[in-house]
């Protein structure tokens, strides 16, 4: 018998079959393309992302034929939905958190409600990133695909539904949409009718680990799984990632470092508004009972991706060729110490506090004698020391860490996870099952089908700790004016940037045009 966690991420998914004391059967990934069908767009396509989730599925479930799959939880990137019928079609592509699309929305959706009134209810602010902008974008641009959407389902729930389940998501994903009310656990009618968005057209709230159905007959025989295998609800991915990674009580944090980067502390009450909008944090439900969680995140892998494709793509083909790992070449050209570049990681909106969406990404220092080892090092600097200012900020509120436990596929890297200790000045532990987000999901699908009596047991037989780096003292301090000079570098070029970002788009639509 065995558990199957599913993710599905901005730029891959990933499924593995886990027995109860944490042994991985079987594990597969695919990797997707994000779409740009015109400037400021990102969207997923629906079609290939589903063709994906369900091969990697079923490679996973024809080597499970020992171990049949007793039940399973999906957790999800978190703002992107779904437009599917009631009959299981889907209807359109999913567009981005960081999709300009929606914008002109925002100011309208907390329009006449004081700023912690309204985080009060939904524990975030109105921002583009999240979902309700771009769902008003919809019903103004493309009311026919508004008219025949039955549900718009964040991705956890859509994989869930088609696999056979009732169109259901949980607490934490339905608090990534903007119009949740986190303390009543259901869709906000007073927000949704302040936007004029028919809330019949957004699922099911439920718990996280609530059984939401089975798997259908069609969907067992096409992918492998067994008949009636119990379908539970799953969560945001970070949320998973922090329950693969133990952090299911107040002091350890989950790492993730995946596209994004994000660092998950739990607490146990509600932080007082106005503070938690100082600085810049959310409020969500966490998988666990009880609990909550904030995010301290911005782009991290993706950026990687980035400087791959770039500077790398002929020895990327040829690494995928010889089936060698083009990461760990590249990183070890990165110099030892502070890179000579200084990076602002401001490629695509960002997280926490600022949530900028006008800017562009600056690479400081760059002489002829840079290699692209020290733009390498710098990106990898830059997303540590976004992190750092973040959790700096932490203090204030009285949600407190005193461990960080390091996932997903960055924490493979030996360099990289000693980047981050020497950065924050704290110790990273490597979680054993880099991918700690299916093992959340494990973990969720055990509680939710009775195989696991708690997330407390499922945790201490599934997670497993590995090797803590410890920060080097001399490279904490040297690293500290470089970090100081990076956080004047967004302020020194606050009224710039968003003039430059502005002129970039204006020169690719009139590319486009032409």
């Amino acid at each position: 018998m065995s558990l199957l966690g599913i993710d599905v991420g901005t730029t891959g998914c990933k499924a593995a079959a886990v027995r109860n004391d944490g042994t991985v059967i079987a594990a597969a990934y695919a990797e997707y393309a994000i779409h740009e069908p015109h400037p400021g767009w990102a969207e997923l396509g629906t079609h290939e992302v589903w063709r994906k989730v369900q091969d990697t599925i079923a490679r996973v479930a024809a080597d499970c034929h020992a171990d049949p799959i007793q039940a399973l939880a999906v957790s999800s990137l978190g703002e992107a939905v779904v437009p599917v019928t009631a009959d299981r079609r889907i209807l359109g592509p999913s567009i981005l958190n960081f999709d300009a699309r929606g914008a002109e929305y925002v100011s309208r959706i907390g329009a006449g409600m004081d700023a912690s009134y309204f985080y009060s209810i939904a524990g975030v602010t109105p921002s583009n990133t999240l979902g309700l902008p771009k769902l008003l974008w919809i019903k103004e641009h493309q009311p026919e695909l508004y008219e025949q959407t039955a549900y718009f389902l964040p991705w956890s729930a859509f994989v869930s539904f088609m696999l056979g389940a009732e169109p259901a998501t949980d607490y934490s994903l339905a608090s990534r949409m903007l119009c949740f009310d986190i303390d009543r656990c259901d869709w906000s009618q007073e927000i949704l009718d302040r936007v004029g968005f028919d809330g019949h057209k957004l699922p099911r709230t439920v718990p996280t680990g609530t059984a939401i159905g089975t798997v259908s007959q069609e969907a067992a025989d096409r992918l492998g799984l067994p008949r009636g295998a119990t379908i539970v609800a799953g969560c945001h991915d970070q949320c998973a990632t922090a329950v693969g990674c133990g952090a299911i009580r107040e002091g350890p944090a989950a790492f993730g470092m995946g596209t994004y980067f994000c660092i998950t502390p739990t607490f146990a009450e509600r932080c007082d508004a106005d503070m938690m909008l100082r600085c810049g944090l959310n409020t969500e439900h966490h998988a666990v009972p009880s609990k909550y969680v904030t995010f301290i995140y911005n782009q991290g892998g993706v950026l990687l991706r980035w400087f791959r494709d770039t500077f790398a793509a002929a020895e990327h083909r040829q690494a995928q060729r010889e089936g060698r790992d083009i990461y760990a070449d590249l990183i070890a050209e990165a110099p030892r110490g502070p890179s000579e570049v200084l990076v602002l990681p401001h490629f695509v909106a960002t997280g926490p506090p600022g949530f900028v969406t006008n800017s562009t990404g600056v690479l400081a220092g760059v002489s002829l004698g840079t290699r692209r080892g020290d733009i390498l090092k710098g990106i990898l600097e830059s997303v540590v020391y976004y992190l750092r200012e973040g959790v700096d900020n932490l203090q204030e509120t009285g949600i407190t860490i005193n461990e960080l436990r390091a996932a997903g596929g960055g924490s493979r890297s030996d360099v990289w996870l000693q980047i981050c200790a020497d950065i924050m000045g704290q110790p990273l532990t490597r979680v054993e099952q880099s991918e700690a987000g299916v093992t959340g999901c494990a973990i969720i699908a055990g509680v939710g089908s009775g195989v696991l009596q708690s997330f407390e047991e499922g945790v201490a037989a599934m997670v497993r700790l590995g090797r803590t780096f410890q920060p080097d003292p001399k490279q904490h301090t040297r690293y500290q004016p470089s970090y100081e000079h990076y956080r004047k570098l967004w302020p020194l070029m606050r009224d710039y940037l968003p003039k430059l970002a502005a002129l970039s788009r204006s020169d690719r639509d009139s590319a486009t045009s032409a």
